[in-house]
């Protein structure tokens, strides 16, 4: 068996989805031949550059242009030509990517993202390509971009995004609600007083993580200046240089400074609350490590709805000011039967095992039996 999982390097969450599900199979399926593959890397020069630099552009210097382009290609009346558009557009682009699909002939095609997808379908309609083609929504909320004709198996985040599929008339027996995939380092138990003392915390006291994407975009500042003095906090700055040496300046003693990090599973560990944005690999972290989210800078689009549909499960807050965010934050600590409630709620909506459940299902030989 040939599996080939891909993706597309716009944003973090699609790679590092497709990464969880390479290290799993790689364990747990015995396969003769499992790759894994950026398909933007097999496109041209210009036309990568402008997919995933593009994606960036805008969500951090041109948002309403982004969430206009996210609405536009939603309204059900314009996809017939937004569909046209895409494709014609992904066809012209991906000559190299074609080819190493129908050269590679795989038996199954895992996708985290919808750019590989649309063409492997494509290739698929034109009986280039035999693959069962598994599409894995990566966000909570569905855009139509994911819905294509030939995908075999549509694995979604909740039981909110398999009714959405199904509105939009894909069969009921091609969704599993499995969840989005992990990494297993988020699924293990951690001792907090060991990892408090690694981080120099006091076990005790209400600790909160902060982690912004990236980017490390919004008012983290802000936050940490009217909160500093009531708990402890970890913040991630990422790859945002300034707001790193900003906060190491002030040199605050219950706050801990980290740039890029890869291990994000022991901050989860010791905080009691994330603020952080709503992308679905995070939520789906978060929520696995149960822990409660408070989001702040949402990306209008796939992000609002996420947050919408968590909010409809009475989990995760959006706050869109720092004095509100603030006087939540301190409820929950003052009234931690209030949190609990919370994380109540978070063990009910959690997928934890996605890796677990769509290894079995393909790996198993069961994959015809459910589609």
């Amino acid at each position: 068996m040939k599996i080939i999982i891909a993706y597309a390097s716009a944003g973090t969450g699609h790679r590092r989805a497709a990464q969880a599900l390479y290290n799993y199979f790689k364990e747990n399926c015995s396969t003769r031949d499992l790759k894994i593959i950026d398909a933007l890397q097999k496109t041209n020069f210009i036309f990568r550059n402008l997919y995933s630099c593009g994606y960036l552009f805008l969500v951090n210097h041109a948002l309403w242009l982004w969430h206009f382009g996210f609405w536009l290609t939603s309204i059900k009346a314009f996809r017939p030509i937004t569909g046209i558009l895409i494709s014609i557009i992904n066809r012209l682009n991906t000559k190299d990517f074609s080819e190493f699909l129908i050269q590679e002939e795989p038996d199954f095609i895992i996708s985290t993202h919808f750019f590989p997808l649309e063409i492997a379908t494509y290739l698929k309609r034109i009986q280039k390509l035999k693959s069962k083609l598994v599409s894995v929504i990566t966000d909570f909320g569905i855009h139509p971009f994911w819905i294509l004709g030939g995908t075999d198996m549509y694995i979604v985040a909740s039981d909110s995004s398999k009714e959405q599929l199904i509105l939009e008339g894909i069969g009921e027996n091609k969704i599993k609600d499995f969840g989005i995939p992990i990494d297993s380092k988020f699924l293990k138990q951690y001792e907090r007083d060991i990892l408090c003392k690694k981080f120099a915390l006091e076990p005790n006291k209400f600790t909160i993580l902060i982690s912004t994407g990236s980017s490390g975009i919004g008012k983290i500042e802000e936050i940490v200046d009217s909160l500093y003095k009531e708990v402890q906090i970890l913040v991630v700055s990422a790859h945002n240089k300034i707001l790193y040496e900003s906060l190491k300046k002030k040199n605050y003693p219950k706050v801990r400074v980290f740039g890029f990090i890869d291990n994000m599973q022991e901050l989860m560990a010791v905080s009691d609350i994330i603020i952080t944005k709503p992308g679905g690999l995070t939520i789906s972290e978060s929520l696995a490590m149960g822990l409660l989210p408070i989001f702040i800078t949402a990306i209008p689009g796939q992000e609002t709805e996420n947050a919408k549909i968590l909010a409809k499960k009475s989990i995760g807050l959006n706050l869109k000011d720092v004095a509100s965010l603030k006087d939540t934050v301190l409820d929950f600590r003052n009234h931690p039967e209030k949190l609990e409630s919370m994380k109540e709620k978070i063990r009910e909506l959690k997928r934890p095992f996605a890796l677990k459940e769509l290894c079995n299902v393909i790996c198993q030989g069961s994959f015809r039996a459910t589609c």
